[in-house]
C-alpha cells in the first residue's frame, strides 16, 4: 500500500481538553519566528489542519500542536497550535499537552524531580517547568506572554440578548469576558449546548463592536473567544472561580482554559480583585482544574501588563498514524452542520 501523507500523532488531553501533538511526517514549515511560520500554513498551506481536523480524521472538539525546529536560541523547540476553524498565538491546554508529549516520549529529555525549558510559541516564547516522577510529567506550569486589558464594561449589542457589558482581554487569545450569574448562568453541564449559540453570538457582536489589536503585533487582533466567568468565592482560603470557554465554530473548552485565565487574571488585577503572587484556581464546565498565579506586572508600551504562571496536568491517551490513501477523496475532509455549525 503506497500512502500519499503518513503523519505521526500523540494524543493527550489536558484536564478534559483533548489534543493531538505531531511527532513525524513535517520536517518544517517556512518561516524564520513560529508567528511566520503559522502564517504560512494558514495562507499557504492550510490542507495539513484541513486533513487531520476535519472529517472522517478529526472532529469539532479538538486541536493538533506541531512541534517544529525553533531559530530562536532560548527555545528547545516551537510549536503552532491548529485548532478546528483557525490557528491561534498562544493555547494553555496545547502548552500542557504538547509539554507532556515532549517530555513522556522522549523527544525532549526528561530530568526529574523537575524539567524546565522554553517553546517558542506563535505568540512568543513560553517558559516551561515541568515536574516529574518516575518517568511520567505529573503537571506542567508555563509562564505565559504577556497579558494586558483592553478595556472593562465595554457595552456590546447582542441579538435576542440587548445590552451586554462585557471586559475584553489578551491571555494568549482575546477574550470578551462575560458575567455569568447576571445572565442567569450557573455553569452546569446541562447548559452546554445552549451556552454555545449564546457564546458565539456574543463573540461575534463583540468582534464587530469592538475592534481590537495587539500593540506589538497587528497579525493579532480581534475577539475570537467568549469566557463566561462565574462568581468569584473562597475555598479552603483560596480565590476560585467557575467558568467555561466557547471556542469557535461552537463548542466548550473541556478544560479550564490556559489562555481564558490568563485573560481573566489581567481583568482581575486591574480590577483591585487579586494581587501579584496571589493562587487562583479556576473551574471547567467538567470540573477539573488549573491553578494560576500573577507572577509580576510589565509594560507594552503605555500598557499594564501582567506575567501569568499557569499549572495544569495531562495524560498521553493514544498514539497513532494519519494517512491518505492517494485514492481518497476527502484529502482535505468535510463538515456536516450536525456538529460543524452552519457557516463554519
Amino acid at each position: 500500500m503506497r500512502f500519499s501523507r503518513m503523519i505521526n500523532v500523540v494524543g493527550v488531553h489536558a484536564e478534559g481538553e483533548h489534543n493531538e501533538v505531531i511527532t513525524g511526517g513535517v520536517l518544517d514549515v517556512p518561516g524564520r519566528t513560529m508567528f511566520e511560520k503559522m502564517t504560512y500554513l494558514e495562507t499557504q498551506a492550510d490542507e495539513l489542519r484541513q486533513f487531520l481536523l476535519h472529517e472522517p480524521r478529526g472532529k469539532v472538539a479538538q486541536c493538533v500542536n506541531l512541534v517544529l525546529p525553533s531559530s530562536n536560541p532560548a527555545a528547545v523547540a516551537g510549536f503552532i497550535i491548529m485548532e478546528s476553524e483557525y490557528y491561534v498565538p498562544m493555547s494553555g491546554t496545547n502548552t500542557i499537552c504538547t509539554v507532556t508529549a515532549l517530555l513522556e516520549t522522549g523527544m525532549v529529555p526528561m530530568k526529574e524531580p523537575v524539567t524546565r525549558f522554553t517553546l517558542e510559541a506563535p505568540g512568543g516564547l513560553v517558559a516551561v517547568e515541568a515536574q516529574c516522577r518516575d518517568g511520567k510529567c505529573e503537571s506542567v506550569s508555563f509562564r505565559n506572554v504577556p497579558a494586558f486589558v483592553f478595556g472593562l464594561k465595554k457595552p456590546v449589542e447582542v441579538q435576542g440578548v440587548g445590552t451586554l457589558m462585557v471586559d475584553v482581554a489578551y491571555g494568549g487569545m482575546i477574550y470578551a469576558m462575560v458575567d455569568a450569574a447576571a445572565l442567569g448562568i450557573a455553569l452546569e453541564p446541562s447548559e452546554a449546548r445552549d451556552l454555545v449559540e449564546l457564546g458565539e453570538r456574543i463573540k461575534r457582536a463583540a468582534a464587530l463592536q469592538i475592534p481590537v489589536v495587539h500593540p506589538e503585533n497587528p497579525g493579532i487582533h480581534t475577539i475570537n473567544q467568549t469566557l463566561f466567568a462565574g462568581p468569584l468565592r473562597i475555598e479552603n482560603g483560596v480565590k476560585t472561580a467557575k467558568n467555561t470557554v466557547i471556542v469557535s465554530p461552537g463548542r466548550h473548552d473541556r478544560s479550564p482554559c490556559g489562555t481564558g485565565t490568563t485573560a481573566r487574571l489581567a481583568i482581575m488585577h486591574m480590577k483591585g480583585q487579586i494581587g501579584i503572587g496571589e493562587t487562583f484556581v479556576h473551574e471547567s464546565l467538567i470540573g477539573t482544574r488549573f491553578v494560576g498565579r500573577i507572577l509580576e506586572e510589565a509594560r507594552i508600551e503605555s500598557i499594564m501588563t501582567v506575567i501569568v504562571s499557569i499549572t495544569g496536568r495531562a495524560w498521553i491517551t493514544a498514539f497513532h498514524q494519519y494517512v491518505l490513501d492517494p485514492s481518497d477523496p476527502f484529502p482535505t475532509g468535510y463538515k456536516l452542520t450536525d456538529t460543524w455549525p452552519a457557516g463554519s
